[in-house]
Parts: structure tokens; sequence; C-alpha cells
């Protein structure tokens, strides 16, 4: 096995416009790479690699075009694609076979892009988990519900990945495996073709290895070229360091990165002050859960009506409580969301970007849980830009990050200002 495989996914773009390597011999790195370590991580629903390599072949017979020519990515299979099965992460749809691509796919895809398969995703994107291991660590949870595509990335074995957030799960699988993970400003990539389980908080992003990489993705898939980051930005954002109204469920490995991460940025030419968020917020994260286990129980209304018996405990348990919750329940949430967006502004007033913890602390122990989003609950249903950053180990070798969180709409000031963060450590 050669080590194309180990390329960013912008050089990687680099070398195959520049035809110093084929998209066919990037892709066989890939692969190889699948077959050495899929046995262990299991991040893989449906692997496509015949018409992967058949495509790679069609690339690298024409000119090259279009911002991932060439680049082997992963779908998470909550994902519609026209030429293999979707199954939602449930047994109801083991034989699903939708017949077109969900917008996003078929975007990548004439942005040059390889499909090489689908990633496992918790049952209907929520809590109750695949088969896929943490690849640090086989023992430990490599976080869901976006639990293959954030493996898939971190192990080497594609340099980009979709995957969806509804309450932390693209945030935290990143956090958990050590990949960059970057959920967009709501509604920034389509969702059409996406599985919803929350039409009020479901946003589509990605997963890769840096900042430009992602960035990269997004940008191709949203039509969005000011996403790309095409230099390393020289100028230092002004950073607020938000540890939440739920810092108290931080975990001592948490807790000293902090100390450390202000004690590195203090040493840089950043301007790094504390920010604490309005007291509105407080309230957010229970905000969060009540609209997305009302929106699952609605948005699951034919499966709980025709397969209740096919759905999980965890699934169960959720639909339940989200029609326990009250239509005044609902719209006090919903409500709390609105003020709180618009008190935004003056949290982002003197500072460009928040520093924000991603997780607890390190990938739990066991694979039958996906671990706590609590961190990444707040940040989604406020709308804004995410971008998780791998910077550290914890006290099991497993990786700890923080998430950078920016301003509605300012994406791009976002992953910058990510990216000058990330080359600090």
């Amino acid at each position: 096995m050669g080590d194309l495989n180990r390329l960013s996914a912008t050089g990687a773009a680099r070398k195959l416009a520049s035809r110093d390597i084929t998209a066919a011999a990037l892709l066989a790195d890939c692969i190889e790479r699948i077959r050495e370590r899929e046995p262990v991580v299991h991040a893989w629903t449906h692997l496509a690699i015949d018409q992967a390599m058949r495509r790679a072949r069609e690339l690298d017979a024409r000119p090259t075009s279009g911002l991932l020519n060439g680049l082997p990515i992963a779908v998470k299979d909550l994902f519609d694609t026209f030429d293999m099965p979707t199954g939602y992460g449930s047994p109801i749809y083991a034989t699903h076979q939708p017949a077109s691509d969900a917008a996003s796919v078929a975007l990548a895809r004439a942005a040059g892009a390889i499909v090489v398969g689908k990633t496992v995703t918790t049952e209907f994107a929520t809590f109750h988990p695949g088969p896929t291991s943490n690849p640090h660590d086989a023992r430990h949870t490599p976080g869901g519900s976006s639990s293959g595509s954030a493996a898939a990335v971190a192990d080497w074995m594609v340099p980009l990945a979709f995957g969806t957030q509804t309450a932390g799960s693209i945030v935290r699988p990143a956090a958990y495996c050590g990949a960059v993970g970057y959920k967009p400003t709501f509604g920034t990539i389509c969702r059409v073709g996406v599985k919803m389980i929350s039409d009020t908080l479901d946003t589509v992003g990605g997963f890769a290895r840096s900042v430009p990489d992602v960035a990269l993705f997004a940008a191709a898939v949203s039509g969005r070229d000011e996403l790309l980051i095409r230099d390393a930005p020289r100028d230092a954002p002004r950073i607020g360091v938000c540890r939440t109204y739920e810092w108290d469920r931080a975990q001592a490995e948490t807790a000293t990165l902090f100390d450390d991460v202000m004690k590195r940025l203090g040493a840089s030419r950043a301007n790094v002050r504390e920010v604490a968020l309005p007291p509105e917020f407080a309230g957010l994260a229970a905000a969060q859960m009540t609209i997305m286990v009302r929106d699952v129980a609605q948005s699951l209304s034919f499966e709980q009506l025709m397969h209740r018996n096919a759905l999980s405990g965890d699934m169960i348990t959720m639909v339940d409580a989200g029609l326990a919750v009250t239509p005044a329940q609902y719209d006090a949430a919903r409500l709390l969301a609105t003020r709180c967006r618009a008190l935004l502004p003056q949290v982002f007033e003197d500072v460009d970007v928040l520093i924000a913890p991603s997780a607890p602390g390190e990938a739990p122990a066991g694979i039958h849980a996906t671990g706590d989003p609590l961190f990444n609950r707040m940040w989604t249903l406020l709308q804004v830009p995410c971008v998780h950053l791998p910077i550290a180990r914890g006290p099991n070798g497993l990786p700890l990050g923080v998430t950078i969180v920016g301003a509605s709409g300012r994406d791009r000031e976002t992953l910058l200002g990510a990216d000058w963060v990330h080359a600090q450590f």
C-alpha cells in the first residue's frame, strides 16, 4: 500500500489537477486502507469499490474539472443514493434503494467526487448505535450519529465524508475520533434527499482532517466559493473563550485542555478574552431537547405507526418522549431559541469567534452508547456555524479538542478563525 490516502484533500486536489497523481492511484490506496482496517473499525454499511474505480478511471481519462475532481468521499447512510442502498440505520429500510441521490451527493458528484460507499449512522441519526468503533481504540465509542463518517476520515480511509447534525452528530464524533468536523450555518447545504428527523434542527455538514479540506468540501456542495481557504490566514481573530452554562459537566481532561488553550493562545498574537453568555442561554440545551424529541416523534410517524416493533428501545423511548411534549412546551422552546438568536450580535460584538467545549471529555468506553451531546445542543439550536478542532490527547490517549463557534451566516470568518487556531497547536 502507498500513502496517497494520507494526503490532505486540498493537497490531493492539487496533485490531481497537475496530474502528479491519478484518481485511480489515490482511490487504490484508500481501498487498501479500508480493507486493512474495516474489520476493526466497521465504518461502512456498503462499499462500491468496483464502480468507484470505474469512476476514477473515467475521471483520469478526461480534463480535470470541479473542486472535488478525483477525491474519494464517504456518504453517511442517511443520504439517498441512486446507485447504493440507503438504510437510515434501521432494519425497516434494510432493502431500501432510492431512485435518486440526495441533492448534496449529486452536487458532490458533479464537482468530481468519487463516492466510495455509505458509512454507518445510528438509527435514524439519533442515539441507538451501529457497529462502528473508535479508530484510536476499538473499545471506545466513535460518537454518533455520524459515526462511520468520522471514523473513516480519522482512520485515513477517505479524505472527506458527509455528516449531519441535529444535536451533536458532527461535532461529537469528530471530537471522539479526532477529525475536523464542520456544521455550517443552518441551511447552508441543501437537505433534500436526506432522511429528515427535525426540520427545525437538521444540518448537513462534513468531516475532513484539516479546516481547508472541510472548507473545500463545503464550498463544492454549497456553491459558496467564498468558503475556500486558499492561503493560511495571517490575521489573528479576536477570540472569546466560552465555557458555557454546561461547564459543570466538563470532565477533568476538558478543564485541563481549556487551561492549556488559554495559555497557548495567550502567548500568541490573538486578542483573547473570556465571554459569558446572556442568562437566557442557560435554558437552550433543554429547549433543544424538547424541540428535537417532538420533531423526531412527528418525523417518524410512519415508522412508529407501521413498524413500531422494528424500532429499537432507545428509539421508542425518544418517540414516546416526543409525543408527551405539549404544543405549549414546544412553542416555548422555539420562542426561547428565537429570543437567544436575536441576542447573538451582542455575544459577538467584541469577538470574531468563540472557543467552546466539544464534548465532556474523551470518548467513553464501550460502543453501546454514543456519548453526551450536551455541549453541542445549544449551538445547533442557535443555527450558528461550528468547527471542531482536534488539538490534544486525553489521559487514555484518545483525542480531545474544542469547538470554534461563529456568528450565524459568517461561515467564512468562522472557518478562517478555526484554521488560525488550529495552526497554533
